[in-house]
């Protein structure tokens, strides 16, 4: 699937389901659902190096599922805030990591 394909299926099921549930769009409702996003990432990574109350541990095989799935998240909400500040992450994601032409060179 191509970046920009995925971004688009991403975004739509996003916007979806905050009309399911009668929420309205913000630019900080997204910078707030990104940090949750990132808090259930960081809990999950908590469980699966057990740092966490031991009724939460899971099996390795579990927490990694589970640190993907919040991780996906993450990643999800990026592509629907690129998309809603009008952003070429995939652009920018080249740019900065792959050719690094956005690295500022001293």
């Amino acid at each position: 699937m191509e970046f920009k394909e995925l971004q688009d299926q991403i975004t739509k099921i996003f916007l979806a389901n905050l009309e399911r549930d009668d929420i309205k769009i913000s630019e900080g409702y997204l910078l707030t659902k990104l940090t949750e996003e990132l808090g259930e990432f960081m809990q999950s990574y908590l469980i699966h190096k057990r740092d966490c109350r031991p009724s939460k541990y899971l099996s390795t095989e579990e927490s990694k599922k589970e640190m993907a799935k919040e991780l996906s998240d993450v990643l999800g909400l990026v592509f629907v805030i690129a998309k809603a500040f009008d952003l070429d992450i995939e652009e920018a994601i080249t740019k900065k990591w792959i050719t690094r032409e956005w690295i500022n060179k001293k």
